[in-house]
């Protein structure tokens, strides 16, 4: 599967009082791009909700290397790194996309729940979408 880079224009509102862009901006912008690959992958959030299963944030880190400012265009690329059908942490780079320079670096971890905050296991229970990550997971290892 041939994975389309996710791309954001950087928004005047998305700037500080020093004309940079504000730090809590590169966690939608990890959101953003979670959610471009997931429907890339045919596992898009608004159907795994139809079905019944969220995947809140269990944790979020993010570390800054350059400030990137209005109207620039970012790529943040995203990678699968874990999954085990129950958890799955994603991982972050936000580069510069005429410079190439890094802006920060992070990654997010998730569960799969009910929507009454159930555990479920997608391996048991959802077997398309446990293959869907799989195959995905497996593919990013044959290319790495």
């Amino acid at each position: 599967m041939k994975v389309r880079i996710y791309e954001h224009r950087a928004q005047y509102y998305e700037t500080d009082q020093m004309g940079i862009i504000h730090h809590a901006n590169y966690l939608h912008w990890f959101e953003e791009a979670r959610i471009d690959l997931m429907d890339q992958m045919g596992m898009g959030y608004d159907m795994m909700e139809k079905q019944g299963i969220i995947s809140p944030v269990l944790s979020v880190r993010c570390e800054y290397k350059s400030m990137a400012r209005f109207g620039e265009t970012v790529q943040v690329l995203v990678n699968l790194k874990e999954y085990n059908g129950i958890r799955m942490t994603m991982e972050y780079t936000v580069i510069d996309k005429e410079t190439g320079q890094i802006r920060c670096v992070g990654e997010s971890r998730h569960c799969f729940l009910t929507r009454d905050g159930k555990p479920v296991s997608l391996k048991r229970n959802y077997i398309e979408m446990d293959r869907a990550f799989r195959e995905y997971t497996e593919q990013g290892k044959e290319e790495a």
